[in-house]
C-alpha cells in the first residue's frame, strides 16, 4: 500500500516545477489543510525518533499515507490533476503540496525502511551523488499550522464519510457504477457540522459530477449513519450528459462547439495542451 502511495506521487510530480510554486497563502483550504496535518506529523514524527519510539513513527507516517492521502486528499484531487488546464491554480497548488508531502514521507521514513526510500528518492532524483540518507528532515514552516482550519476540515471530513457511505449503498445495489453518476443531496442539521461545509463544493470532495446543501427536514429514505448524527444525504442521479474527458455528468457538457463531447473546463484544459504542443513542434 505505501509503495502505491509512493509510486502515484512519483507519476504526478512528474509535472512539477519550481517555477510554478504557490505561496501557502494563496492555495485552496485543501491544501492548507493538508500542509496542517503535515506540520502536526513532523512533531510527532521527531518526538518519535528522540524516544527511540520506532512503532509511534512507522504507524503514524503509514496512517497519514493510507488514511489522509491515498482514501482523501489523492482521491479527491485526481480529477485536477488529470483533467484541469495546465495553467490552473488548483492544479500548481496541488502539485506544490505532493512536493512537499514527497520530501517528508520519504526522509521520515529513510531510517526504516532504507532500501525503499532510497529506491523512491532516486527514482525521482537520479543522481550519481545522490542519497535520501544525506538528507535532514525537512523544516516545516510554522506558518502551515492552522488549527481552526483544521478543526473545520475535520468537521468537513465527517460529512463526507456519509456522502462516502451513501454512494457505496447506491452501488452495492447497482444503481450506479461510479460516483461521477450521483448527485447527492446533503442534509445537515448539526449547526457546527453545517458552518463547516456551506461554502466547500461537495461535489469536488465527495467526487460526484453535482452535489447540493438540502435545507429544511431531510426525507425519511436519506441515508444516515449512526457515527455522525445530524447529517443525511438523499441519494439522486447527476443530470446532463457525461464528459467524454473527466466522466462527469453535467447539462454543460458540449456547450463548447469546438468540444462537443466535454465540459467548458476541459475544452479549455484541451486547448491549452494544443496550444504547447503546436509551440514544442
Amino acid at each position: 500500500k505505501l509503495r502505491n502511495t509512493l509510486r502515484w506521487l512519483l507519476g504526478s510530480l512528474h509535472h512539477y516545477s519550481d517555477e510554478t510554486r504557490v505561496p501557502h497563502d494563496e492555495m485552496p483550504e485543501l491544501e492548507r489543510y493538508v500542509l496542517h496535518r503535515l506540520a502536526e506529523l513532523d512533531e510527532t514524527v521527531r518526538k518519535g525518533y528522540a524516544d527511540y519510539d520506532f512503532k509511534r513513527v512507522m504507524t503514524a507516517v503509514f496512517s497519514f499515507a493510507t488514511v489522509d492521502l491515498s482514501a482523501f486528499y489523492f482521491d479527491i484531487r485526481k480529477d485536477a490533476l488529470y483533467c484541469d488546464p495546465a495553467s490552473s491554480r488548483t492544479r500548481h497548488a496541488c502539485l506544490t503540496v505532493l512536493h512537499e508531502i514527497f520530501a517528508h514521507v520519504t526522509t521520515w521514513l529513510a531510517p526504516m525502511l532504507p532500501f525503499t526510500m532510497e529506491e523512491v528518492w532516486l527514482s525521482r532524483f537520479p543522481e550519481d551523488e545522490g542519497s535520501v540518507h544525506l538528507l535532514a528532515f525537512p523544516a516545516v514552516d510554522a506558518g502551515w499550522r492552522d488549527e481552526a482550519l483544521a478543526d473545520k476540515w475535520r468537521k468537513v471530513r465527517r460529512v463526507r464519510r456519509v456522502v462516502t457511505g451513501a454512494l457505496e449503498i447506491e452501488r452495492a445495489g447497482k444503481r450506479i457504477g461510479s460516483s461521477l453518476e450521483a448527485a447527492p443531496v446533503v442534509y445537515v442539521d448539526d449547526p457546527e457540522l453545517r458552518a463547516a461545509v456551506e461554502g466547500v463544493d461537495l461535489a469536488e470532495i465527495s467526487i460526484t459530477s453535482q452535489a447540493g446543501l438540502g435545507e429544511g427536514d431531510a426525507p425519511a429514505y436519506a441515508y444516515r449513519l449512526e457515527e455522525v448524527p445530524g447529517v443525511a444525504v438523499a441519494f439522486a442521479l447527476a443530470e446532463g450528459r457525461k464528459c467524454a474527458r473527466s466522466w462527469k455528468i453535467l447539462p454543460e457538457v458540449g456547450s463548447d462547439p469546438d468540444y462537443p463531447d466535454i465540459t467548458p473546463r476541459d475544452a479549455k484544459a484541451m486547448r491549452e495542451f494544443e496550444a504547447a504542443k503546436i509551440a514544442a513542434e
